[in-house]
């Protein structure tokens, strides 16, 4: 079998009509995949796609690309397998239609055989239409890898390798493995399939066989039950991993198919007394959600771009991860196998009630048992996932039809996949939007926006408990909670005691809870055993839903409040832990002292020319700070220093000279606050408990900046990615944040330019370069090899001697 990246020689260009003339701007142009159509198209404020996306504009796309079809494909079958095309991709091949697929996030097969024409060049081309279909940015076109496959007629499909752990006890672990053989031949085929198991070291520890006969037309499911002794078992602290390799043999014993599966073993349980249990011991899940864009590189999916986001999350704290709202990638769901990351891996936003004009309810009667084949199909292999949710914050889950629907996606995940745990991010508000009574007259000011669901909950604030602890939502949304496994809250801690009255069988996980709450969050979890964990919205800033975590100065000259809607030019989120360069922000200290993982006090600045300001924030935002101590600020002007520690008191120093000692959580836990004024030097903060020092931190002034390029990996494989971080900083690296200047990169060698950002959400600069302003001094550029060699990546800015980062460039890795 052949099964080879199918990435290079497309082209991309607006789909035109049948009677529409091309123009010299409708000319496609050439591209790799995977690829985000509408990433670098111009953005303004009257896009009909609007804060949604960033005010990116949607578009229909048509790709193409030409390939040889040798003779010998005769006897074989030929097909592409798409990894996800946003959205409602149509697969053409030499102007005849293959498949369509609506959803923009199931891996899909386009196969070719009717269609192709052997022995000369053949074209395929594929549509992808974004249009006011998604509450984020989403992106557009074929945005996941593809691979062409050429198989023999008899083989193992997509998926076809399926491994599950039922029995495991110190001694032994039961793989069972099943294998599907799909036969398209006219003729009855009696083969053997052959599996072998391999140790995370590489070693082979069983392996067993079994004869499989497949009748014309039809698929056949093989099945063999390994003992592998000693198992190394699969956790987030240990995240070994087994692999099964799968070959396909003929009647004459020669092999004409392989597969490989990746897999784990590890024992999950889950009850109100114990809580989560991975392999005997409790969990509590440190969760985030993220959307699926990569930053700088917009939808565009890059395995290499899936790891470091993973990994960087981790690293911060973070050990599960909720796919909100749509399938994760198969690449991230490596990764998170890979780093020991649990996943909540959703199916979708919406049911059979639209949220923007034209998403995907309006066929998901139809088309929701497709969804729920492709969803399980990818994820069954992956011990990092230990939930999928059904939905999230459905508009119609507290009405009858609404249960039902509830029951149907439950049971019929369960009947694919029984090992996994079943949720769904239930919003009581949302679900009854228009059922609450308010105080506020029709056309009060004052009255909650219904049109705008995260104004709507900022609004309420308090009013959001009691809301939610209300006994309209305990009635409305007991039957939809009922037949779930555990039951995710959106937004409603404060059902979390009162359930576990109410419900005392109820597991329950915070679904989606705000950042600005999470020392409240994360004492709930640890206090109550049915709270297994909580999800912060989010752990990596995104595209889209612009401007939702901002902080506004409300004495800017023609400021008007717009609730959680960013105007233009807002592009990002905001609310992320981590931004989209992957660099931590003071939320993300925060938490991490929150949950324990931290000694060491964190020291954050806010900036002192906004000192005294009247601000406007959201729920999802943090403070406007940063943890700097250089400041292009006159001397001895006022300034606000915050310390998050984990201690009973804090003493803040400057050049040696107490400044004065502050309780922690005076007014906010984990935080010491202090009014002091700005002079450069070095600001020390000291940490104590009981009167004794249980940390310290520090920050210096920069000194005379230079501009400084530095590689993450000097070594990377052709089919990965070099990540450049960009920095304006002293010889001793300590960063010039308030000093932020254009910046031009260049790339020479075997490599291209893919990506280049910051972390500034308020923006009208291109992702595509080859030009951009620092943000608090710093920068990330983003390459991608052509090939195998070297490549050399030039920064430049005015008044500053260039920087120069090299990365040599392997041929891939085997997998």
């Amino acid at each position: 079998m052949i099964r080879e990246p199918f990435l290079d020689g497309w082209t991309v260009g607006p789909k035109l009509g049948a009677f529409e003339a091309a123009t010299a701007e409708s000319a496609p142009r050439a591209v790799r995949m995977p690829h985000d159509a509408v990433r670098d198209l111009p953005r303004s404020a009257d896009s009909d796609q609007g804060v949604h996306t960033g005010y990116v504009p949607g578009g229909v796309f048509e790709y193409a690309k030409t390939f040889e079809v040798p003779d010998a494909w005769r006897e074989k079958t030929v097909r592409l397998e798409f990894e996800g095309v946003y959205r409602d991709a149509v697969v053409f091949l030499n102007g005849d239609a293959v498949v369509h697929e609506p959803n923009g996030y199931n891996a899909f097969e386009a196969v070719l055989d009717p269609y192709l024409r052997y022995g000369e060049q053949n074209r395929i081309t594929v549509e992808a239409r974004a249009h006011r279909d998604s509450r984020w940015y989403s992106g557009a076109g074929i945005y996941r890898p593809v691979h062409l496959v050429v198989a023999d007629p008899v083989h193992i499909p997509l998926d076809g390798t399926r491994v599950t752990t039922p029995d495991i006890d110190a001694e032994r672990a039961i793989a069972s493995i099943a294998t599907t053989v799909r036969n398209a031949s006219r003729h009855t085929r009696t083969l053997r399939v052959a599996w072998v198991v391999m140790a995370p070291d590489g070693s082979d520890v069983a392996s067993g066989t079994a004869p499989v006969t497949v009748l014309p037309g039809s698929e056949a499911v093989a099945r063999v039950r390994l003992a592998v002794e000693g198992p190394a078992l699969w956790s987030d602290q240990s995240p070994s991993l087994h692999r099964v390799r799968t070959s396909l043999a003929d009647e004459d014993g020669q092999v004409i198919d392989t597969d490989a599966a990746t897999f784990g073993i590890r024992r999950l349980q889950v009850d109100a007394r114990h809580g989560l249990r991975i392999n005997g011991e409790s969990v509590k899940l440190r969760g985030a959600c993220v959307h699926h864009d990569s930053g700088p590189l917009g939808a565009a999916t890059f395995a290499d771009a899936e790891d470091r986001r993973v990994r960087l999350l981790k690293e911060a704290g973070f050990n599960a991860l909720r796919s909100a709202h749509n399938p994760m990638s198969r690449a991230m769901l490596d990764a998170c196998d890979r780093h020991g990351v649990f996943v909540m891996d959703e199916l979708t936003d919406t049911w059979t009630r639209s949220k923007v004009a034209f998403d995907a309810a309006p066929g998901f009667s139809a088309r929701w048992r497709h969804d729920v084949d492709a969803l399980v199909a990818k994820d069954l292999n992956h011990p990092s996932v230990i939930m999928y949710s059904i939905g999230n914050e459905i508009l119609e889950l507290a009405t009858p039809a609404g249960s039902a629907w509830s029951r149907r996606l439950a049971e019929a995940i369960r009947d694919l996949d029984d090992t996994r745990l079943v949720t769904n991010g239930i919003n009581g508000i949302i679900a009854n939007l228009g059922r609450f009574e308010t105080d506020a007259a029709p056309g009060d000011e004052a009255a909650p926006d219904a049109s705008d669901p995260n104004t709507m909950m900022a609004a309420m604030g308090d009013m959001m408990a009691a809301a939610n602890a209300s006994e309209l939502v305990t009635q409305s949304t007991e039957e939809s909670a009922s037949v779930l496994d555990v039951v995710g809250f959106n937004y409603a801690e404060s059902r979390y005691e009162l359930d576990g009255e109410l419900f005392p069988n109820r597991i329950i996980v915070g679904s989606e809870t705000f950042p600005s709450r999470i020392e409240k969050m994360w004492e709930l979890v640890e206090r109550l055993d049915h709270v297994i964990g909580d999800f912060t919205w989010t752990g990596w800033d995104y595209l889209g839903e612009a401007g939702i975590g901002r902080v506004d100065y409300t004495d800017e000259p023609g400021y008007e409040p717009t609730g959680t809607a960013g105007p233009y030019p807002h592009l990002l989120a905001g609310c992320g832990d981590i931004d989209i360069t992957g660099h931590r922000r003071p939320v993300s200290y925060y938490r991490e002292i929150v949950f324990g993982l931290r000694t060491e006090p964190y020291l954050t600045v806010h900036p002192p020319r906004h000192h005294g300001r009247p601000t406007a924030t959201t729920p999802w935002s943090w403070d406007d700070s940063v943890s700097s101590w250089t400041w292009d600020a006159e001397l001895g002007v006022p300034v606000t220093v915050d310390v998050y520690a984990p201690a009973e008191e804090v003493e803040l120093l400057r050049d040696g000279v107490s400044l004065g000692v502050a309780t922690v959580g005076a007014e906010k836990a984990f935080r010491a606050r202090f009014e002091t004024e700005y002079r450069p030097g070095e600001l020390v903060a000291v940490a104590r408990s009981g009167g004794r020092e249980v940390g310290r931190t520090a920050l210096r002034t920069a000194g005379e900046p230079v501009l400084t390029a530095s590689v993450e990996q000097s070594q990377i494989t052709v089919d990965g990615l070099g990540f450049v971080a960009v920095s304006l900083a002293d010889t001793d690296g300590v960063i010039a944040s308030d000093a932020d200047r254009l910046v031009t990169v260049s790339v020479e060698g075997d490599a291209e330019l893919v990506g280049l950002g910051t972390g500034r959400i308020r923006t009208e600069e291109s992702f595509a370069g080859p030009s951009v302003t620092t943000f608090n001094g710093r920068a990330l550029a983003i390459v991608r090899p052509t090939g195998p060699g070297r490549a050399t990546v030039t920064v430049t800015a005015e008044g500053l001697a260039p920087a120069v980062a090299s990365l040599a460039v392997s041929s891939s890795a085997p997998r």
